[in-house]
């Protein structure tokens, strides 16, 4: 993308330039060595207890009519968010550290929703390499404050369609790409990553990771098969409270995503401490981002500091950083107060004249 305006196109160079603050960062790996183990007596009861609220819900809002609907499907979308998020944590997870883990997300909540976790992995840990964030080659990056205005509501439109897309995916392209060769390249290489970047190709599995992928996708196929076929079973009810729910998550998780960065950059390589000031964190006591921004999401910005660190500590390590860096530290300018701020300067950065 082009920009045609001086002082955007400035800004954006100088945040690029920006160099790393050795006292930022030698902080945080010391204050924090102790905080990088991730607990299954945390992980495990907060997975269950959202998937199990949430699917419960759900049946209630196929179950009901009326406003009694409404609130169980606002329960439903809110606790299968928060399981749904976990996805996340299981990028960064070290090997061995939660013994099927993964497997069992994929089980409770990636099949079930349609974003198997092969969808994820190897992709997000793309846009943590040094090399990569904020580049062309981020499948999770886009310049959306440098973009034109009618970009954002673009962005969230697109979240909104994401239950038929995922079953046109799933349910369509998946049993069809087995027979068709070319269409298969094509599905692996553009239908296959949960990434906001239009330009990204993903390549073909290997390995363990292959034999991973084809087991998750083939579940998430026979769901959606399932799901459309529901309908000649049960009518259109349950299908389309399903896909409410979905879509209302997607909306959110796509609004938090919108506000995890200030998009910025124009596609130079940034140094950490650039990628934290162009990255978000809405801290205490900020009162609904545990809500939009669950599992740790609310720390995203020191999550670009620390991606080893578990969802469950990043609240600790936030506190310890706070209390002992200087007042001038560029760590203080990654905290804002909350959502709508932030949608509101990305959105007036839009507005810039170019």
């Amino acid at each position: 993308m082009t920009v045609h305006d001086p002082l955007v196109a400035a800004a954006s160079r100088t945040k690029s330039a920006i160099p790393d603050d050795a006292a930022m960062l030698r902080a945080a790996a010391d204050l924090t060595r102790e905080l990088s183990t991730a607990k299954p007596a945390i992980y495990w009861p907060d997975l269950l207890v959202s998937a199990l609220i949430g699917y419960a819900a759900l049946a209630g809002a196929i179950l009901t009519e009326g406003a009694t609907m409404l609130a169980f499907g606002l329960v439903a979308m809110l606790a299968l968010y928060r399981a749904a998020s976990f996805i996340h944590e299981l990028t960064h997870i070290r090997k061995g550290a939660l013994p099927g883990f993964r497997f069992g997300w994929n089980l409770l909540v990636g099949i079930p929703l349609m974003i198997p976790s092969f969808m994820y992995e190897d992709v997000h840990t793309q846009h943590h390499a040094r090399t990569r964030y904020g580049t062309a080659n981020d499948p999770e990056y886009l310049p959306l404050a440098l973009m034109k205005p009618w970009s954002l509501p673009l962005f969230i439109l697109v979240a909104a369609l994401a239950p038929i897309g995922l079953i046109l995916r799933f349910g369509v392209l998946t049993p069809l790409s087995l027979i068709v060769p070319p269409l298969r390249r094509k599905v692996v290489a553009e239908f296959s990553a949960l990434s906001i970047n239009p330009a990204y190709r993903r390549r073909a599995p290997e390995g363990d990771f292959a034999r991973m992928w084809a087991w998750q996708e083939a579940g998430a196929c026979l769901f959606a098969l399932a799901l459309i076929g529901s309908v000649f079973a049960f009518g259109w009810k349950p299908l389309l409270t399903y896909m409410a729910v979905h879509s209302a998550m997607t909306v959110i998780n796509q609004l938090r995503t919108l506000v995890a960065h200030l998009w910025e950059n124009e596609g130079d390589a940034m140094t950490v401490t650039a990628q934290y000031l162009d990255s978000v964190n809405v801290p205490p006591p900020s009162p609904f981002a545990a809500i939009w921004a669950p599992v740790g999401l609310r720390y995203h910005a020191l999550h670009h500091l620390l991606p080893s660190v578990p969802y469950h500590a990043l609240g600790e390590a936030h506190k310890r950083l706070v209390a002992t860096l200087a007042s001038d530290s560029p760590y203080h300018k990654g905290n804002y107060p909350g959502m709508w701020p932030l949608v509101g300067k990305i959105a007036q950065s839009t507005m810039v004249r170019r």
